[in-house]
């Protein structure tokens, strides 16, 4: 360990020791029973589920397989998702609240009994959650949600004894749930659906569908009868308006040696801003604390995105006598106007092209419970979840309204702002491994400048559809404050619905 708190670079505790195995490139025209496009935990788990129906399954991913938000989540396999179940009883009533609650503890269990079905070493660990309040405000809700959970009948307790080393003023406990290595797991489900015919390729970005057929950048096509879009945001958003109906949002993580109390649960308050706990058991054989918060809305961010990372060590330091960190990463989640995924056909009545998308941060049970979704709408099972994650819910609420108007009204502003904001910052003005949107030649131009002073420059419109995009230093990326595509400092494209790279500018000495 180097005296720094931080590490200089992002790295994900759950990527750091896991070398996955190389995929081909899609270099020819396919044909096939079923393309899954997105090989994180969906669409894995997705392709596991189907290797034994008999069809022929084929799974493309844009970049490497598992660098996505699987690999970058604190692994919290629950079906306590914060404060959630008081504002579903408001929105959708008790039965369909209750329903979200069966489904997330079905999909813990299926994890659970897979894991001992195939005999996975990835470190499960069945631990209670906690939600818990700091503040009277914080109170009252937790308080509220212990309502809720007696109206639908969850075996939640009302609990000051937290086993955190600090105190807290009010917790709502959740028994039998669990934590794991999200990466381990995957790469079993993985290895399984391989050995049943699955293939497997990576770094095949795809652009769109057209009547059940996969174009990739490449320009090689993909014809199948079943298309299941898991690429966290739909690459083809336009088909259902995804972009006007999700906002996407970052959020952090650190990761240091537990200290010698650890806490032996996982938490996560209810105030603002986030502060998640759990720990995990690393290959090592040392146990590691994770801590996790400080989102906010992708590429809206006032100041420098570092402050994310010191705001978490800071309170590492305060609450648990942490001074070094071995891991930092980032996360990017999507939000629904409802806080429900949706799941299902993409648009109502074509059955034959399905999405899962809009996880809010929970995404191991989710993601797990959307594949078993999308098995059962292929093979032409029944799934008594299936209407409450339909795309097309049946009936628009309030809530909706309300959130889509919020929603895109940011958007706009986002937008304006972007074409309108003055800028007075010039090349010389940028640091090394920094990045700023700058004034060149009378011109908006995104700069970014490495460690050694080599200078990349971009058009800062990001390619989705034209809001600019601003500099993330604490990952060196081009973040898009509109719908959440992200680039990096050369201008590829790290995460959708963008498909295309930000365009070039020749930088001239």
């Amino acid at each position: 360990m180097s005296d720094q708190i931080l590490p200089k670079e992002s790295k994900s505790y759950w990527r750091a020791a896991n070398d996955l195995p190389l995929f081909p490139k899609v270099n020819d025209n396919i044909e096939t029973d079923i393309v899954i496009v997105g090989a994180g935990l969906t669409g894995i788990t997705a392709a596991y589920l189907l290797s034994s129906s008999g069809r022929k399954v084929i799974v493309v991913e844009g970049s490497r397989i598992l660098v996505g938000t699987t690999g970058f989540t604190t692994a919290k396999v629950t079906a306590q998702h914060g404060p959630i179940y008081q504002q579903l009883i408001t929105t959708f009533g008790e039965e369909k609240a209750r329903l979200y609650y069966d489904a997330n503890t079905e999909a813990k269990e299926f994890i659970k009994q897979t894991i001992e079905q195939l005999g996975i070493h990835c470190d499960y660990e069945t631990m209670s959650a906690y939600i818990y309040a700091d503040t009277e405000v914080g109170i009252e809700k937790v308080e509220k949600e212990m309502e809720a959970y007696n109206t639908l009948g969850i075996e939640g307790a009302l609990t000051k004894d937290t086993g955190l080393p600090y105190t807290v003023k009010q917790a709502l406990k959740l028994e039998d749930q669990g934590q794991f290595h999200p990466i381990k797991y995957a790469k079993a489900l993985m290895d399984k659906a391989i050995e049943n015919g699955v293939q497997f390729f990576e770094e095949s970005r795809a652009k769109t569908i057209k009547s059940n057929t996969v174009e990739l950048m490449e320009g090689q096509l993909i014809r199948a009868n079943k298309v299941l879009v898991c690429s966290h945001f739909p690459f083809n958003d336009g088909d259902g308006l995804y972009f006007a109906r999700m906002h996407s949002e970052r959020s952090y993580a650190l990761a240091s040696i537990a200290p010698s109390n650890y806490p032996k649960g996982m938490y996560i308050n209810v105030e603002k801003p986030t502060r998640s706990v759990r720990t995990a058991l690393g290959n090592d054989g040392k146990r590691y604390l994770i801590i996790g918060g400080e989102g906010h809305v992708t590429g809206r961010f006032e100041g420098d995105t570092n402050e994310n990372y010191e705001n978490l060590a800071a309170f590492g330091r305060e609450q648990f006598k942490v001074k070094n960190y071995d891991y930092r990463w980032s996360a990017q989640d999507l939000v629904t106007l409802d806080q429900l995924p949706y799941v299902g056909e993409m648009t109502a009545g074509k059955s034959d092209v399905l999405v899962a998308t809009g996880y809010a941060k929970w995404g191991m049970t989710n993601s797990t419970m959307a594949a078993r979704i999308m098995t059962d709408l292929v093979l032409e099972r029944d799934n008594r979840y299936i209407e409450l994650y339909n795309p097309a819910r049946s009936k628009l609420k309030k809530e909706d309204i309300t959130s889509f108007a919020k929603t895109n009204a940011s958007v706009a502003k986002e937008l304006v702002k972007g074409k309108t904001e003055l800028v007075d910052l010039k090349l010389e003005d940028i640091q090394s491994g920094s990045g700023d949107i700058i004034m060149m030649d009378g011109k908006k131009v995104g700069a970014y400048k490495d460690d050694q002073g080599k200078v990349y420059l971009v058009k800062p419109a990001c390619t989705h559809m034209g809001c600019n995009v601003s500099f993330n230093n604490a990952e060196s990326s081009w973040d898009c404050p509109c719908h959440g595509s992200r680039f990096s400092y050369k201008g590829d494209v790290l995460e959708g619905p963008a498909f295309e790279p930000l365009e070039k500018v020749e930088y001239v000495d």
